[in-house]
């Protein structure tokens, strides 16, 4: 017998349910390894992102000896073609979670049922550790609040790595060319070898520093998984069972790092649950914060929204995280943070104007993680940061970036301002960089704007 293992957010060979299961299927058979260029993804997908995609699917054809099957085209027609063209038995998936990809799987379905042979789509496992929808509250709706989810998600537990020792016979399909995207994938390899060769450096070098050190940009004090993650080029399930190892093997200093990384793929996984049970969270705000017409709009907050991108808002902190983004794909999640929150409470501009950004500029894009952070940082998402908190971007990088060397590295008219004082340029008079900008915004007044919107909102919600 022949199947089909479909390859979507899971390019990898190892810990992969769906592909043990292809395998399985196919007895003494064989598999197709495919993946489908949706022109509709490519279209939409920012450059770096997809030449991510790209490193990372070459990758995969070199470790399944060159047998990766890429066919363009709409899945919902590509999928039962390569099914016939085979005489396949099933086609096999990981879960897809997110609302375009529920909706492709359904289509893909529907066409698969409704061919001459009927053939079915098998989902096995899902991008996460526990998967989107499973867990609900006492009262049996989904959790609001992260601790509580957390709580219920560490007690359900997750499967140990699938394993199998029996080798896949892989059908040599014809495939077409890759594309050569635009953009440049980054400044990580693609791949699962090179992730796992990533993580096990991580695990031996990085993970015992990572709870003191993971807010630090100026240091290398995270794991660079992200995109890994996004891709499933490993799945967190191998992660959490490594830190597992390292929490009953390691000292006290290593095991709160490792409750504090593990934490962190529990976030990954409230914000997939979340937007599974909210689906227009992808754009739409989950609570409002400000009333609608406090939003910054027309060309002053066009202008101000380019200045924000271009990282020349004239604060360095928040200019270091742009400028990284531009030149890598990758910004680090403190600066995420302190940028989105500048972008939303210092210009007044709507969450989703930088989430679309984030979106067409990051290789680890994610449409869970991204907008649900987003969210997060605009006061208006499940367990979200207060409006009221809002982001210092003088005193984030005193605390984060102590000595300079995150903004000196990203913002070259600043490389001869020694120390601290880089992040405040401003106050060193004759001795200013002449090529960098002003401030766009006085951060202590605008702050006093955000504060008063919020409160006009909650009287108004009052009223009502």
């Amino acid at each position: 017998m022949t199947t089909v293992c479909w390859f979507r957010r899971d390019l990898r060979v190892r810990d992969h349910p769906a592909l043990l299961t292809a395998r399985e299927a196919a007895g003494d058979g064989a598999v197709v390894a495919l993946y489908v260029l949706d022109p509709a993804l490519w279209r939409t997908a920012g450059a770096p992102r997809l030449a991510y995609l790209v490193a990372s699917l070459r990758a995969l054809d070199e470790q399944l000896g060159g047998r990766l099957v890429v066919r363009t085209g709409e899945p919902a027609t590509v999928v039962p073609a390569v099914a016939r063209e085979v005489g396949a038995t099933g086609v096999h998936v990981s879960a897809a979670t997110e609302p375009f990809g529920r909706r492709r799987d359904s289509m893909v379905e529907r066409a698969l049922h409704d061919a001459a042979r009927p053939v079915p789509l098998v989902a096995t496992g899902s991008p996460y550790a526990v998967a989107p929808g499973r867990l609900l509250n006492r009262s049996g709706t989904p959790f609001q609040v992260f601790t509580p989810y957390r709580t219920a998600w560490l007690a359900h537990g997750w499967h140990s790595p699938a394993t199998s020792d029996r080798p896949t016979t892989w059908v040599p399909l014809p495939s077409e060319e890759l594309p050569a995207p635009e953009g440049t994938p980054g400044v990580t390899p693609a791949g699962e070898r090179a992730a796992t060769e990533r993580w096990q450096t991580f695990l031996d070098e990085g993970l015992p520093g990572y709870a003191t050190h993971r807010d630090r940009p100026d240091l290398a004090g995270t794991s660079r998984l992200s995109a890994a993650l996004r891709w499933g080029e490993l799945h967190p399930r191998t992660l959490l069972a490594d830190l597992a190892t390292a929490e009953r093997d390691g000292d006290p200093t290593t095991q709160d790092s490792v409750r504090v990384f593990r934490s962190q793929l529990a976030w990954r996984d409230f914000h997939a649950d979340t937007l599974w049970h909210h689906p227009d969270a992808r754009s739409r705000s989950l609570r409002p914060v400000v009333p609608d017409d406090s939003w910054a709009t027309g060309p002053h907050a066009d202008a101000a929204f380019d200045a924000w991108c271009q990282g020349r808002t004239g604060y360095p902190f928040v200019d270091a995280g742009m400028r990284e983004l531009l030149t890598t794909g990758f910004m680090h999640n403190r600066a995420r943070m302190v940028t989105a929150s500048f972008l939303v409470k210092d210009l007044h501009v709507p969450w989703q104007r930088g989430a679309a950004l984030f979106l067409d500029r990051l290789v680890d894009a994610d449409i869970a993680q991204n907008q649900l952070n987003w969210q997060w940082v605009a006061g208006t998402g499940r367990d979200a940061a207060p409006f009221f908190r809002i982001f210092h971007p003088v005193t984030q990088g005193r605390r984060f970036d102590p000595d300079g060397h995150y903004v000196r590295r990203w913002v070259p008219e600043l490389r001869d301002i020694a120390g601290a004082s880089v992040h405040e340029p401003w106050l060193l008079g004759l001795h200013a960089p002449q090529d960098y900008p002003e401030r766009l915004v006085d951060h202590a007044a605008e702050r006093l704007v955000a504060l008063a919107d919020a409160a006009a909102a909650r009287a108004a919600r009052a009223e009502h």
